[in-house]
């Protein structure tokens, strides 16, 4: 292997990964005036997220639900189309197409802000020096004042479940394959079960769901979870809660899966394709973490103080390697808030106003505290909820399931939590994001003008019900 000697080059930052956390850091580190290097081991900017993961999935939802919006639900608006049919070539080309754009975007945004980017894998040598291997193998040694580590997360695959990337399958080939399954298998009903299976169940596979606990969306509030089951089965996916996946069996061209039921039954159930999704975990390997003592909390995870930095003075860590939800837009929060600070801003991120968005119809969206936790922590609080049946705008789309539920403090009116199920959660939710961010109470929200006649006036009403005054209902 050749081994190039150190640049001469100091750069004043060195993010270890290109996914959103690390190109957002990356590029407001440079907007402060720093030389920032960008250490990235695939070709392509922009991570999982981009690549393998929110975008092309996202892609791929949109696709299927106008798919079976053309084959089954046009015809009450008085449009007739006959003849509808797949491609589903077509389909992934477009979802490639986006992928491609963005991540160009992503390389045009480096060039604008003067990054340099090494491609390869980055190994700590110290706080100030990290050596990139080069898919040529030539080794380079990149030298610096910091150090962020921002490699984001891989999948987690329980033992007995290993994917062949043929048969047993993980959300990255779930995302490629060139045939509609006839039966799919997910292990797991999360974000990404729930979503990957609403696309495959749109283009017409059988949908089976197997998951651990006893109902879906684990860390959702429960009414929200509960709503969001009985919508998907309605729409026919399958769901079998509260059961133990044991081991999976290839035989021909068939999945065998061994599982124990709620009621601790041995059962077997056979598909086409098996899907793992029971979730992520940092990806550490290879960073020379433990030579350089840096420490890890009890999950795997590395160690960070309130300005994001490691046990090492130097070297910072952001994203899915830290603690705290996985999730893009936290990442790029404290990508920005961890750079900000190097540079003596006051940057912050607030955990509790974090939202969570699943992009299945309808989408379901939250912020803040569950019920639930309100009732385990012995808070006093008061509830809204308004439905979007009852809204001229969703009757106006077509799409009135759902509702909106807001929780604040029985005291101060202070929004404590907000969740959403209907059309366009995942923009709604934004406003009561800002509305915590702000201290927001849910008389602010009530008091309010919303456009009428809009979806958002469903969050308005909830903030009336909070007070027991909904006024169209």
């Amino acid at each position: 292997m050749e081994e190039r000697a150190p640049s001469e080059v100091v750069f004043d930052l060195c993010v270890i990964g290109a996914g959103p956390g690390g190109y957002v850091a990356a590029i407001r580190a440079a907007q402060l005036g720093m030389k920032v290097a960008c250490v990235e081991k695939n070709e392509r900017l922009g991570g999982t997220c981009l690549n393998i993961g929110c975008i092309p999935s996202k892609a791929l939802l949109e696709s299927s639900e106008r798919y079976l919006e053309a084959s089954r639900h046009l015809r009450v608006h008085g449009i007739h189309v006959e003849g509808v049919s797949l491609d589903l070539e077509a389909m992934m080309q477009r979802k490639k197409s986006i992928v491609e754009g963005l991540t160009r975007g992503i390389s045009f945004l480096f060039k604008k802000n003067k990054i340099t980017r090494f491609q390869g894998y980055g190994r700590i040598l110290s706080a100030g020096e990290v050596a990139v291997e080069e898919p040529d193998g030539t080794k380079e040694i990149v030298r610096c004042r910091r150090i962020l580590i921002a490699t984001g997360s891989e999948v987690a695959i329980p033992s007995g479940l290993e994917p062949d990337g043929r048969h047993v399958i993980t959300s990255t080939e779930a995302l490629e394959l060139e045939r509609v399954p006839r039966h799919l298998v997910i292990i797991g009903a999360g974000v990404i079960g729930l979503e990957l299976g609403s696309v495959w169940r749109r283009l017409g596979a059988r949908v089976t769901l197997i998951e651990l606990l006893p109902r879906i969306l684990n860390g959702f509030d429960h009414e929200l979870a509960d709503a969001a089951q009985k919508s998907l089965a309605g729409q026919g996916l399958e769901f079998i809660v509260g059961a133990r996946v044991k081991s999976a069996a290839v035989r021909g061209d068939d999945v065998f899966v061994s599982f124990v039921d709620s009621e601790k039954k041995d059962q077997e159930i056979q598909c086409d394709k098996l899907l793992v999704c029971v979730g992520r975990r940092p990806f550490v390997e290879g960073l020379g973490l433990r030579g350089l003592g840096i420490a890890l909390d009890d999950a795997g995870r590395i160690a960070v103080d309130d300005h994001y930095e490691t046990s090492v003075k130097g070297i910072f860590a952001i994203g899915d390697v830290i603690a705290g939800p996985m999730l893009a837009h936290k990442a790029e929060d404290e990508g920005i808030a961890a750079v900000e600070r190097m540079a003596g801003i006051a940057g912050h991120v607030r955990y509790d106003a974090i939202p969570s968005v699943v992009y299945t119809s309808p989408e379901i969206a939250a912020v803040g505290a569950t019920e639930e936790r309100l009732k385990e922590e012995g808070r006093t609080y008061r509830r809204g909820t308004f439905p979007f049946s009852a809204n001229g705008r969703a009757k106006a789309m077509g799409q009135t399931e759902g509702f909106v539920k807001l929780l604040a403090d029985a005291r101060s009116d202070a929004l404590l939590g907000a969740h959403i199920i209907g059309p366009r959660a995942g923009d709604l939710i934004a406003e009561l994001v800002i509305g915590m961010e702000c201290g927001a109470s849910a008389e602010d929200i009530a008091r309010s003008a919303h456009a009428h006649p809009s979806l958002a006036e469903v969050v308005r009403e909830a903030a009336f019900g909070v007070d027991d005054r909904r006024i169209h209902l």
